[in-house]
């Protein structure tokens, strides 16, 4: 097992990796939208935060060696199943015409401010 960590994306904010690999596949821990660059401060639209959170698993899944083409499944949390179309047209933007399997979710709320978290499952490259 091989624990994945990259500074290009947030760093994590409990006992937990950004990513692990094992046996040819990447795990990664629920990603939100919120910029590396500027913790704490997540953008203020869902899609936007969509947008952002997917350029968080892609910057984790470069750093494990696989991309979002490599994608099998993922999961989307949203705190508020009203804001599905928007988080669904940045989702599909980032994954162009990659479909890998996927369920949103909805949930309570989040980290003040956040209202998209997004885990993926990828096969390495």
């Amino acid at each position: 097992m091989k624990k994945i960590s990259t500074e290009k994306a947030p760093r994590p904010a409990g006992h937990y990796s950004q990513a692990v690999v094992s046996g040819g596949v990447v795990y990664v821990a629920g990603q939100l939208g919120g910029d590396p660059a500027q913790p704490g401060e997540p953008a203020d639209s869902a899609g936007a935060q969509t947008k952002q959170a997917m350029a968080n698993v892609a910057a984790v899944l470069a750093a494990a060696g696989s991309g979002l083409g490599n994608i099998l499944q993922s999961t989307i949390y949203v705190t508020d199943i009203g804001l599905w179309a928007e988080v669904n047209e940045a989702y599909s933007e980032a994954m162009g015409e990659h479909r890998p399997a996927r369920a949103v979710v909805p949930i309570g709320p989040l980290r003040p401010g956040y209202l998209v978290e997004i885990q993926v499952i990828a096969a390495l490259a």
